[in-house]
């Protein structure tokens, strides 16, 4: 390649003001033999980047680091091991690196793209050939990005532990891309969605975008009662995406059906108040599981769904370039956006 240095964003030390990230030239990474060079052609953000920016984030991670786990991008060069990319194909990241298969371990756990492993807010990325999948053949590049964090999250818990069913139940919280990937697979799988905001706006977004009922939790506090009302019998959800942790599972509680499953996603809430203790989950006969991404292959089988079933991810209408990463961290930290968003490399 005629380049021999590139632009990346890089996270010096950990900052609630995101004063610890700068753009610096670096120079171009080299790729050894079982690797792959990839030309970013977009990523997209998640809470979990901001949280890495601010040191907030409860797992494991490094300073310094390239930003970002999602990314899509195209193969520029192949080391002489290289089996399953040529050039040319589009790919997209592995969010765990670590984690191929089954279980998650400790180990898999360390290896986060963005987190210990450098990520995506960059031109270009050398990776091992088992951290990246081929693309799916119907997304562009920026919808591609979106899959390997939020979008796979969702489908672990509707498919990682036991498989939706269709006409089952599931309920989603909020708007960000998690609970939007959550609705969309849902209701590909023919399952009845409940969703949750507090804006009238984002209502109306959520049931466009084929939300069964959507509850405003600001106007209904007790939310997990309405939703179980909602249910055939109000025996309650078959499946909750927890996104709120600390503000939301006491509602959760309330509204899960005997033997559903509450995924615990996200530790977006500050409540002091007293937590729900783990005996509620024998008393609801329930499980309440964490879940941390998915597998590599648990990623590809996501990439097949959606090119079955012609999903698209939602994007924020705002969309920044290369230059602009502090700004988009920024922006997604003060929850203006809705679902996931991306930039263009």
């Amino acid at each position: 390649m005629a380049a021999v240095t590139m632009k990346q964003w890089t996270i010096a030390h950990p900052d609630k003001d995101f004063s610890g990230m700068s753009l610096v030239e670096a120079p171009l990474p080299k790729v050894g033999n079982h690797e792959v060079m990839v030309k970013v052609q977009a990523a997209a953000l998640n809470y979990r980047d901001c949280a890495i920016a601010k040191g907030t984030f409860p797992f494991a991670h490094r300073y310094p680091i390239v930003p970002v786990s999602d990314g899509a991008g195209v193969v520029v060069e192949v080391g002489s091991q290289v089996k399953e990319f040529k050039k040319g194909d589009n790919v997209i990241t592995v969010f765990n690196q670590g984690h191929q298969y089954g279980d998650i371990d400790p180990y898999a756990a360390s290896t986060g793209v963005g987190g210990t492993i450098d990520g995506v807010f960059r031109q270009y990325g050398v990776y091992d050939e088992s951290g990246l999948v081929q693309a799916p053949k119907n997304l562009s590049a920026l919808e591609s990005s979106t899959l390997p964090g939020a979008a796979l999250t969702s489908w672990n818990a509707l498919y990682g532990l036991r498989p939706l069913k269709p006409g089952q139940y599931v309920l989603v919280q909020g708007t960000g891309g998690v609970s939007v990937f959550g609705l969309q697979l849902a209701k590909a799988a023919g399952a009845t969605v409940i969703a949750t905001t507090s804006s009238e706006e984002k209502s109306k977004k959520l049931k466009e975008l084929g939300a069964d009922h959507v509850i405003n939790y600001r106007n209904v506090p007790d939310w997990g009662e309405l939703a179980r009302q909602l249910t055939p019998g109000q025996s309650g959800v078959d499946y909750i995406l927890d996104i709120g942790g600390t503000d939301t599972l006491e509602q959760s509680l309330k509204c899960i059906k005997m033997d559903g499953i509450i995924n615990l996603i996200g530790f977006l809430g500050s409540s002091d108040k007293p937590q729900p203790g783990l005996m509620l989950a024998l008393v609801n006969i329930c499980t309440v599981r964490g879940i941390y991404v998915g597998s590599r292959a648990m990623l590809k089988d996501m990439v097949r769904a959606f090119e079955a079933n012609e999903i698209h991810p939602v994007l924020d209408q705002k969309i920044f370039d290369l230059e602009q990463g502090k700004q988009a961290f920024e922006y997604l930290a003060a929850q203006r956006h809705f679902a996931i968003l991306g930039y263009y490399g």
